[in-house]
């Protein structure tokens, strides 16, 4: 009875960014207006590709979803780091811990599965773009989002159903700003083989198959326009694939080094460090990284804001 009693465990307490208490108020208010530039940047290039009808196509289709994924994803994680930041007791329910997880594991895997249909769609665009508009059917579109939307439910919750299964003794301390899968294995004190074992596999699948899959449409890409080589073209791969190139390194790069590369000399503070740029840091960037060097997105926001004044 006693071993029984000590799996009841009601919440966990999150230590939070490992900071100096005097820079909390700093990092508290850097953290914030991350958070707000992140909603708002979002927001708007979802509104902007809603109302534009130039950019009602299958990349801003992508793109759109892809903001709303980076919305939600920030939104699972920084509400609860902003509030424990100011809070004595930085706790969190056990069910909400397991809520977070899942949340955390959907949006970040939802994430993946659509870069690499932005990368397919880059791919068809550039090396057959006679035939562009047939592949790239509003079916197939739709098609390519429910699937990802539907696998990442399947993988979040088979993570989280796993993680529900393991029993906590008394230590529920979790030093990190979110319930991290990888923390929380380390304070069960059941058997997690199978925990690590489905983590290994399908970690493969979910983040190495989709990651190969983006290199080999670009590799395709640069391989086509290198075959017949000129300014024009490669401008019109940088223009166009640029910008996802970028998001692809930023989230990839962290996560692979951070999940499937780990070190034993990984420290906390690397640790949250690298979590920090993933779960913060490029969904904060994707908008800029989007607006800033399409002309498409640039045009759009000028087209809103002329037809305001106009009606104004």
């Amino acid at each position: 009875m006693k071993g029984k009693n000590q799996t009841m465990l009601s919440e966990f307490l999150l230590l939070g960014v490992p900071i100096q208490p005097e820079y909390g108020r700093l990092f508290y208010a850097l953290f914030l207006a991350m958070y707000l530039t992140t909603i708002l940047g979002n927001l708007l290039i979802i509104t902007l590709i809603q109302l534009d009808s130039h950019l009602h196509t299958p990349m801003y289709f992508f793109l759109s979803n892809l903001s709303f994924s980076d919305l939600c994803f920030s939104s699972v994680t920084m509400p609860k780091l902003l509030k424990n930041m100011q809070s004595q007791l930085p706790s969190i329910p056990y069910a909400g811990c397991l809520a977070q997880m899942y949340f955390f594991l959907f949006f970040a895997d939802l994430e993946s599965f659509l870069l690499v249909a932005m990368a397919y769609d880059r791919y068809v665009a550039i090396c057959s773009p006679l035939h562009y508009t047939s592949i790239m059917s509003p079916q197939l579109c739709v098609c390519l989002v429910v699937l990802s939307w539907v696998l990442t439910t399947f993988h979040a919750l088979l993570h989280t159903l796993l993680m529900a299964r393991l029993s906590f003794c008394g230590d529920n301390v979790i030093p990190h700003f979110f319930c991290d899968m990888s923390a929380l294995l380390k304070l069960a004190c059941s058997d997690t083989s199978i925990n690590e074992l489905v983590i290994f596999v399908t970690g493969g699948i979910i983040l190495v198959i989709p990651f190969l899959l983006i290199i080999v449409s670009y590799a395709r890409i640069v391989s086509s326009i290198l075959k017949a080589p000129s300014a024009r073209g490669i401008h019109r791969v940088f223009s166009t694939c640029g910008s996802h190139l970028s998001v692809v390194s930023l989230f990839y790069g962290t996560v692979i080094g951070l999940y499937l590369c780990p070190s034993a000399n990984n420290s906390t503070v690397k640790e949250t460090v690298m979590s920090l740029m993933y779960t913060v840091v490029t969904p904060m960037l994707n908008p800029f990284i989007y607006s800033l060097r399409n002309r498409d997105m640039k045009g759009a926001l000028g087209r809103v804001f002329h037809e305001k004044k106009i009606f104004l």
